[in-house]
């Protein structure tokens, strides 16, 4: 079925333990947008049509636990692997037998860098912008605390309090774009699930994703093909900047800004988008 860059289809894919939601436009080879914890789709509303008119079929869906993508059971600590696996899962269903472009936001980039060390044939280039994995830092341990910190705050105070006590651990420079674009109403629209999922991001999500440590030696063999980035407005946040140029010199892979900050693919899409396409392109 032929979609122009703004139509989309959508459909489901049973994976162990939960069914995903998916959602796909254009025509291309494929390019597949992992969001992060508490986001899901519609995170990349504003970016996929470009990305789509560009010649590419882009694919996003909604991690596991996550608006519409349902858990089987009780919801529980995510696991990274299992988040690759639903990545590979997705790319089989949509690029089988061909490698596909990745690129993955905040959670979404460890899933996405879980992937291409695990399933590397199923990537042709993988753009993570700021992962939070603080373990390959210098000096992890305060980041490490803070993190327990908010998921303790979320079990006995709730979503407000560990919210803001995360901001508050993570500091950093306010935007410097004071006039952000207007955002698209698709993520307008994901705003509500976006905050129905901060239960389950703060609890589960955030502390198992930003604890663990990246497969450096299976991501080094695939340094060709993998990019660390970060965004320009990140500079003053370590947890967020650092571990994506502390991963290029451990890989030797490369390493490039972004507009905008942590979602600013959200933020600033038209302009993030035309990033990912050079990106891209540079392979």
């Amino acid at each position: 079925m032929t979609t122009t860059a703004h139509e989309f289809t959508t459909g489901t894919l049973e994976a162990p333990g939960a069914t995903l939601y998916y959602e796909r436009r254009g025509e291309g080879p494929v390019l597949l947008l992992i969001p992060g914890g508490g986001a899901d789709a519609g995170l990349y509303a504003g970016t996929a049509p470009a990305l789509a008119a560009a010649g590419y079929t882009v694919v996003s869906y909604d991690p596991r636990g996550q608006s519409r993508s349902t858990l089987d059971g009780p919801a529980g600590d995510q696991r990274v692997e299992d988040w690759a696996d639903d990545a590979r899962r997705v790319l089989d269903l949509v690029s089988p037998g061909e490698p596909a472009y990745v690129l993955g936001c905040s959670a979404g980039a460890v899933a996405a860098l879980g992937l291409l060390a695990r399933h590397p044939e199923r990537v042709r280039r993988l753009v993570a912008h700021e992962p939070p994995l603080v373990e390959v830092l210098d000096d992890p341990a305060p980041y490490r605390a803070l993190f327990a910190e908010v998921r303790e705050l979320m079990r006995t105070q709730g979503a407000g309090a560990a919210t803001a006590r995360l901001g508050e651990g993570l500091g950093g420079a306010p935007e410097r774009d004071a006039q952000p674009a207007e955002l698209p109403p698709e993520i307008l629209e994901m705003a509500p699930r976006m905050y129905a999922n901060q239960p389950f991001f703060l609890e589960h999500v955030l502390y198992p994703f930003t604890a663990g440590t990246p497969d450096v030696p299976a991501l080094r063999t695939s340094a060709d093909r993998l990019v660390l980035a970060a965004g320009e407005d990140s500079r003053d946040i370590p947890a967020l900047y650092g571990p994506a140029t502390r991963l290029a010199a451990l890989t030797g892979a490369a390493f490039t800004e972004f507009p905008g900050g942590h979602v600013g693919c959200a933020e600033h899409p038209t302009r993030f988008a035309a990033r990912l396409l050079e990106t891209l392109a540079g392979e």
